[in-house]
């Protein structure tokens, strides 16, 4: 069971949370990229490639025996952050198809880089299954 941490006084965010509590196993996800489990890229497409980066997390969390809803944390390393506000509302759709209304602890970066080319985002994220 995790508990979302949400100081007294401070405005709800919005599609995350300030900071979660968990006990359990824990399950510690590699940034994963939106290329299929073949490590082929299907789309060049920012919001499709996150798309398939959610559902490549939520794959290697279920071999651990997690579900999106155990995500605690997420790191997410972007190369375009304005085309990443640009398509929120897009992003948001992708993300609750695999993550549902789960809304871990979230960092976003705008990286001037990733190590695949085709690679517009990548997401390293942490699971805790309940004890």
């Amino acid at each position: 069971m995790s508990e979302i941490l949400q100081p007294d006084g401070w405005a709800k965010p919005s599609g995350y949370a300030n900071g979660v509590a968990a006990r359990g196993k824990s399950i510690f996800i590699a940034g994963q990229i939106g290329w299929n489990g073949q490590c082929v890229f299907e789309t060049d497409d920012l919001v499709a490639q996150i798309g398939q980066t959610l559902r490549n997390i939520a794959a290697v969390a279920a071999a651990g025996g997690a579900g999106p809803e155990h995500i605690v944390s997420m790191t997410w390393f972007l190369l375009d952050r304005k085309e990443y506000s640009a398509r929120l509302r897009e992003i948001g759709g992708v993300y609750r198809d695999v993550m549902g209304r789960c809304f871990p602890a979230m960092t976003a970066i705008q990286v001037s880089g990733l190590i695949e080319d085709r690679a517009k985002v990548e997401i390293q994220a942490i699971a805790v299954v309940p004890d």
